[in-house]
Formats: structure tokens, C-alpha cells, sequence
């Protein structure tokens, strides 16, 4: 196990440095998440953003200790969980029995599709109420309790009367708020949204989102919401990063990516997002894809698929600061390729 390193108030709940997570392909480790670094502090929420396939939920597997073995592992680097008043614990390489006492307690998941995540012969009362038994250590009579009062703060219509249903008795709106309370029974320091509102209608999506808001200033907790939906992000993030091929290619407040993106593939999937202030418009669509692990760009991951491409593309990209507070993996943003990055590092220790 590793040594809990100590976190004072104020520093990150969650801490991810250098995180690289793999699979192997024909006996090769091929990274899906490739080095990312990201921090979260209490009682703000991150937007992980980018195309199917670029390394999102991967991402949160990845924190949750849930990468699939033998084929998956983490390769590299650290994934520290803290919070206020908590002992700060690498999760990577943790032994499963010590995972799953974090996981539902200090940190839990809200997953994609809950008809699949929720167990369907277990009534939502006792699927809500046994994470407070493992965890808390409350009696089954307490536990319940406690369940309904968390089915009433997801506001569930009739929660005493419904705590007895299964899940096949629910619509995917109130299935989806199951999973929040849930997530929320043991009051988590951090909580993962994995496309929480994907399958649901526009109506249903703006009443989960509106609860996630309430329920994360009501308790504090630290969020990383990853979406492909930028009218999600603008709602509900304080701070976006975008990934693209499994790295973090653009991060910035919502409000700078919103008005000023940097990274040509931000601003691609800007211009795709249809306008209704205009009549006559054409719909961008970003030529090719993203590309398979086996088969990255030795440079600029995006480049490919760039109308900016220039020379300096085909060398490998550093995340640079475009702007104060603004950074992106864009030497055409930001006028930085990994070499110079390289040789100003050295030139400052020699410096010191």
C-alpha cells in the first residue's frame, strides 16, 4: 500500500500527475490516457470534454481503480485522493479490499446508462441503503431511513412509497436520480458524472443537471463531469479541459473557452454545434476520427484532422500557456513545441 501523503485544508481533493492508463494490443502497451495532469478543490465541478474514444471515461475508471485487467492497467503516474481535514492516499497500486472501503465513501461514480448500473432484483431502497451499512455501519433500520431521506433530497416523487419498487418500475429520469442518491448516500468528498444525462430528453437532462448543481453546493463536494455536450458544460462547469487521442489538448474557465478557445480542435467542436440565431448556416462536421491507440500521430495528435496545420504540427505538442490562466497543446496557440519547452527547463536549472 502507499504512504497517505497529508493534504491541508484548501488543497486539492483530487490530484491526478502524469496519469497514464494502457491496454495491450498484439503484445504492445498502448496508452488511452496518455500523461494527463489535473487537479480538483472542493466544491468545484471540471468538464472533461471531447469526441467517443478520446479517453474521458477511461479517465474515471482510471480514479475509481476500475480499468479492466489483465488487458488494462495504469502505467504510470499518480491519482491522489485528499480533501479537508483527510489524509491524502496515491490510489494507484492500492490494494483492492482498501479501494472498494473509498469507493461509495470518499469518492463514488454516477455512471452513463443506469438501466445497466442499477441491480434489478434489489429494490432501490436496499441498493441505496447498503452503502451506508458497508460503510457507515449503520443497522439495516438506520440505514433506511437515512436511504429515504436521501430519495427525498434527489427528489423522488412519493420516495416511501416508491423505496420498495425495482428499478424496471422507474423511467430513466428517476432511475438516473437513484444512481445520484446513490453516489451521495455516504456524503463523497469527490463525485464522477460520466455522461450522466446522455440518454435522457432535454427536459429530464435540465432537471438532473439543476439537481447535481444544488446537491454539489449543498455538500461541498468536488465534481468531474465528462460529457461530449458543450451546452452541458456551459451550464454546469466551473473549469473545462478538453481531451483529444487521450491527452488533455485545452484547459481553461468556462467562461475563456467560451469566449476565446485556443486549441483548433475546441474551436472545431464549437463550429459543430448548430446556431439558432441564424437561418441559413451549413453544419461543420470534423473531417476523420479519432485516431486507435496503435496508431497515433507521432506529433500534433490532431493534426490530421487540422485546417490550421502547419509546420511544427508533425513535432510533439506541450501544454503551454496561451493566455493567463489559459493553457493549451498548440504550438500554433501558443507558439511552444515540446523541444523548446525542453531546452527552457534546462537553460532555468542551469539558471538556479
Amino acid at each position: 500500500m502507499n504512504d497517505p501523503d497529508k493534504l491541508a485544508s484548501g488543497d486539492p481533493v483530487l490530484r491526478i500527475e502524469g496519469l497514464r492508463t494502457e491496454f495491450r494490443i498484439a503484445g504492445v502497451w498502448r496508452a488511452a490516457v496518455d500523461g494527463i495532469s489535473l487537479s480538483l478543490v472542493r466544491g468545484e465541478t471540471l468538464a472533461l470534454v471531447g469526441e467517443s474514444g478520446c479517453g474521458k471515461s477511461m479517465t474515471a475508471l482510471s480514479i475509481m481503480g476500475l480499468v479492466p485487467a489483465p488487458g488494462g492497467r495504469i502505467g504510470a503516474g499518480r491519482i491522489v485522493l485528499g480533501g479537508e481535514g483527510k489524509a491524502g492516499v496515491n490510489l494507484v497500486g492500492l490494494p483492492e479490499g482498501a479501494l472498494e472501503k473509498l469507493r461509495g465513501d470518499r469518492m463514488a461514480m454516477i455512471f452513463q446508462e443506469p438501466m445497466t448500473s442499477l441491480n434489478p432484483v434489489m429494490t432501490i431502497g436496499d441498493q441505496v441503503a447498503e452503502a451506508l451499512v458497508l460503510h457507515r455501519g449503520l443497522s439495516r433500520a438506520e440505514a433506511a431511513k437515512r436511504a429515504l431521506a436521501v430519495l427525498e433530497e434527489v427528489k423522488i416523487p412519493s420516495a416511501a412509497t416508491r423505496y420498495h419498487d425495482y428499478p424496471h418500475q422507474f423511467s430513466g429520469g428517476m432511475r438516473q436520480r437513484v444512481m445520484i442518491a446513490i453516489a451521495l448516500a455516504c456524503e463523497p468528498a469527490l463525485l464522477l458524472a460520466d455522461e450522466p444525462t446522455t440518454a435522457l430528453d432535454v427536459t429530464i437532462q435540465a432537471q438532473v443537471l439543476g439537481l447535481l448543481a444544488d446537491l454539489k453546493a449543498r455538500h461541498g463536494m468536488a465534481m468531474l463531469f465528462i460529457t461530449h455536450n458543450l451546452g452541458v458544460v456551459a451550464q454546469i462547469a466551473d473549469r473545462v479541459a478538453v481531451m483529444y487521442a487521450g491527452q488533455i489538448v485545452e484547459e481553461a474557465g468556462v467562461d475563456a473557452i467560451f469566449v476565446a478557445p485556443a486549441h483548433p480542435y475546441t474551436r472545431a467542436l464549437f463550429a459543430a454545434i448548430p446556431r439558432m440565431d441564424l437561418d441559413d448556416q451549413e453544419l461543420a462536421a470534423i473531417p476523420g476520427r479519432v485516431p486507435p491507440l496503435d496508431a497515433m500521430p507521432e506529433g500534433c495528435r490532431f493534426a490530421p484532422r487540422c485546417a490550421l496545420a502547419r509546420a511544427g504540427c508533425e513535432r510533439p505538442q506541450v501544454l503551454a500557456e496561451a493566455a493567463p490562466g489559459h493553457r493549451a497543446r498548440c504550438h500554433v496557440a501558443t507558439g511552444v513545441l515540446e523541444t523548446d519547452a525542453l531546452a527552457m527547463g534546462a537553460m532555468e536549472t542551469v539558471d538556479a
